[in-house]
């Protein structure tokens, strides 16, 4: 064999390794590719019975928001009732009741007062002889 016949095998060779070599990582890459393609379709068919349920618990969340609502409409209701009573309750007997309150008052103070000026009339001392008698 002349020396270019030998440049020429060994051309062959080193192009040969240099294919095994690049090769196989390309053959890995192809694997990864599609383990991941298969990951993908899993997942893919795993979300729908996860938005149905996403979507079952939204329509419980929303029917229970529709709940508070009515009990909150209930309860201003409520509220509204028990301001218009407590207006009507001050308005029949509120104005009444401050007049009895004012002639208690007054009496008791008057009769404080009678009290006051018929002790100072018979002496300081004379009150405490009677509590001893």
């Amino acid at each position: 064999m002349s020396a270019g016949e030998w440049i020429a095998a060994a051309a062959v060779v080193v192009f040969l390794l240099l294919v095994i070599l690049v090769a196989r990582p390309l053959i890995k890459l192809g694997r990864t590719l599609d383990e991941a393609t298969i990951a993908i379709r899993k997942a893919h068919e795993n979300s729908d019975p996860l938005f149905t349920g996403a979507n079952t618990t939204l329509t419980h969340v929303n029917t229970q928001l529709e709940r508070v609502d009515g009990i909150t409409a209930n309860a201003q209701a409520v509220s509204g009732n028990v301001s218009a009573l407590t207006s009507v309750f001050t308005a029949t007997l509120g104005g009444p009741l401050v007049k009895v309150a004012a002639v208690s008052y007054g009496l008791s103070k008057a009769i404080k007062a009678r009290r006051k000026r018929k002790d100072e009339r018979e002496g300081k001392h004379t009150r405490r002889r009677r509590g001893r008698k």
